[in-house]
Parts: structure tokens; C-alpha cells; sequence
């Protein structure tokens, strides 16, 4: 287990990404899903108020409404740490203070709580104070309906504008930044935010882990893939990307493990990053995921050489 720095949430070292669930997995397949992860002892579970607006016929909070019926079925609440966010949700955007308030009740209403662990800003809103948005939520800390927040999506020199309010009014402070960031994904991440994470000493809970699933493995030359995400990947499928996913698969048999597994694990290494995010739509890619794996500093560096 892995301690976020700054805060006393202890959590597993993968963080199941929340985003499918309502969308590519439907009500009883996402519960098989968290079933599974409960069961290999993870606690750490990632949603948004936006998650999944974007399926036809859905309206968002699709995915907090199902994990907050499943923890309630399960009795399982206290157990878990859960992270949603605000700003990005149609009827919901921004980070007024009014807007955080409501978003906030919101959810707490479908994932059937009275806290929220980790609670992000989505992404950043220029045109509110900044002073607004961290009044608020030092609002909801103070009631006890939020107990740490985080950033999402935000510029390394926004992000450090509002870690300097915060320090210099004493307002609650983003301990997190959930970005964007793979083997695949790397330069804006490391050049832009992890300048910023090293100042302060916070970490990055990086999304897309997997690269949209394509370093599962399951992409190779020629292949036609059938999933949703299929259309994401067109970018990575060239001659570099193939040669990343041929270094992780020759890693993974060493260590007996799944190809998505090495590529978490290459995340973890970064010093910057505490644990990773990846969602499944099935139990068999939560049996994928799920396996921590620990790599010698040579595997780590012959990585990052690859995806240089």
C-alpha cells in the first residue's frame, strides 16, 4: 500500500479509473469490476461528476451512481478512498464557488456518502478567482464533505499560482495532480508539471496509464483492434510505439506478468508519480492490471530510452 504525500490516505498502488463504468461496462459488469479489485485488496477508486455524460441517452454521474449503490450494497464505504471531481460536467462547469458547492452535494448524493476523499479540479477555470475556488472548497473541508483536494488538467504555472495561495492564506492545498502521462504521453508531463511536483513535493495520479489501452499489447501491426478507444491510439501506432510494446512484453514474461502490468509499473518508477490510474471493463483486464510488478532500475531505463 501507498501513502499520498501530505495526507493520511492509504491506498493500493493501482487506482481503478471509474471512467467506463456507465458507458463501456453497463450496471452489472462495473460491479463485477469493483468486486474484483475489492477482493485483491484495492481501495483507491477514481470517478467523475462527468463520467460518462459523453454516451448517448446518458446525462453524467452515470459512474458515481453505480459505485455509490455498489459500496452501499457492500457496506464497504469506510474502506474505500474515493475520488471525484468537479468542473468539466455540461450543467456543472467551472470553479465558482456556487458551482463547487452544488457539484459537490451533487455528488456526494450519488455516490450515497457524506465525504468525498480526494476531491479535483477537473480542469483549470481562468476566469474565476482563484481565491473563489479555494475559499469553497475550504468550505467543504470545514463541513467535513471533502477531505483533501487535487488539481486535474491545469498548467504547471497555474498549478503553482494556486499552491502559492494556498501556503500564503492558509487555505487547503492541492496534495495531487492527475495528468496525463505514459510511456507514450511524456514530454508536456515531465517538462511542463514535474518541475512544479519536485518545488512542492506532491505527486502526479497520472490518467491514461495504459495509453487508451495501447500498451496493453493488444495493438500490433495489421491488427484490427474492436474497442471504443480503438480510434485514440492512431498516434502511437508507429514504429516507436511497436517498439515500446516489444520491450514491455519482453519484460512482462520475466516477471510473469501481464504487458499492462510492466507499463504500470514504469509509471511508479517515475519518482514523481505515486500510483497510476487504469480502468477494465472486465474482470479478465482487472486480472491484467491489478498484478504489481517491480522493475530493476535497467528495465526502468531501457523504458525510457524506448520511449525517449
Amino acid at each position: 500500500m501507498i501513502t499520498i504525500a501530505e495526507t493520511d490516505l492509504v491506498v493500493h498502488p493501482l487506482c481503478l479509473g471509474g471512467n467506463v463504468f456507465g458507458w463501456s461496462a453497463d450496471k452489472a459488469q462495473s460491479e463485477a469490476v469493483l468486486d474484483a479489485y475489492t477482493k485483491h485488496g484495492g481501495n483507491f477508486i477514481d470517478t467523475a461528476d462527468v463520467y460518462s455524460e459523453w454516451k448517448e441517452g446518458n446525462v453524467g454521474g452515470e459512474s458515481e451512481t453505480i459505485i455509490g449503490a455498489w459500496a452501499k450494497a457492500r457496506g464497504n464505504r469506510s474502506e474505500l478512498v474515493i475520488a471525484t471531481k468537479v468542473a468539466m460536467l455540461s450543467k456543472r462547469p467551472g470553479l465558482s464557488a456556487a458551482n463547487i458547492i452544488a457539484a459537490c452535494d451533487e455528488s456526494l448524493k450519488r455516490l450515497q456518502t457524506d465525504y468525498i476523499d480526494l476531491y479535483y479540479s477537473h480542469k483549470d477555470d481562468e476566469e474565476t478567482p482563484i481565491e473563489e475556488t479555494l475559499t469553497a472548497y475550504a468550505q467543504l473541508v470545514a463541513q467535513g464533505k471533502v477531505r483533501y483536494i487535487a488539481a486535474s488538467n491545469f498548467s504547471g504555472a497555474r498549478l503553482a499560482q494556486s499552491l502559492k495561495f494556498s501556503a500564503d492564506n492558509s487555505l487547503p492545498s492541492y496534495i495531487a495532480v492527475q495528468d496525463h502521462y505514459n510511456l507514450m504521453h511524456r514530454s508536456e508531463f515531465e517538462t511542463d508539471k514535474a518541475p512544479v511536483l519536485a518545488a512542492i513535493a506532491i505527486t502526479c495520479i497520472p490518467f491514461f496509464g495504459l495509453a487508451r489501452g495501447f500498451l496493453t499489447g493488444k495493438y500490433r501491426p495489421g491488427l484490427s483492434v474492436d474497442s471504443m478507444r480503438a480510434g485514440g491510439v492512431a498516434e502511437y501506432q508507429s514504429e516507436k510505439g511497436y517498439a515500446v510494446v516489444s520491450a514491455l512484453e519482453e519484460i512482462s514474461k520475466a516477471h510473469n506478468s501481464s504487458i499492462a502490468a510492466v507499463a504500470l509499473a514504469w509509471l511508479r518508477a517515475q519518482s514523481h508519480v505515486s500510483t497510476p490510474i487504469a480502468s477494465a471493463r472486465t474482470v479478465e483486464q482487472l486480472e491484467e492490471i491489478i498484478q504489481v510488478v517491480e522493475l530493476s532500475s535497467d528495465e526502468v531505463e531501457k523504458l525510457t530510452q524506448l520511449s525517449s
